[in-house]
């Protein structure tokens, strides 16, 4: 199953960018996790097919209403030995 890691820069903590990332996922039927990062980012890991994880990359660049995205790195993880593991999309 495909898995990437997304790290998301620019006003994305408290203006409920995890909570709703985490609804965004539930919806899209990804798995993984969310949680901000010391330096003022936030850092999701998700799984899922290629086309749901589309919608939550094109989802990030905005987020929520309160956010202002400036950047969204993306990079790919070994999903085959992390998806076993991993149900439902959680908030760290």
């Amino acid at each position: 199953m495909p898995c990437l890691y997304l790290h998301i820069s620019g006003r994305v903590q408290g203006v409920w960018f995890r909570e709703s990332m985490r609804q965004e996922a539930l919806k899209l039927g990804i798995s993984g996790w969310v949680r901000n990062l010391p330096d003022g980012r936030v850092e999701a890991l998700a799984f899922g097919d290629p086309a749901s994880l589309n919608a939550l990359i094109h989802w990030t660049r905005q987020g929520p209403p309160a956010a202002k995205v400036t950047n969204v790195e993306i990079s790919e993880c070994d999903g085959e030995s992390l998806s076993g593991r991993m149900t439902g999309f959680e908030k760290r």
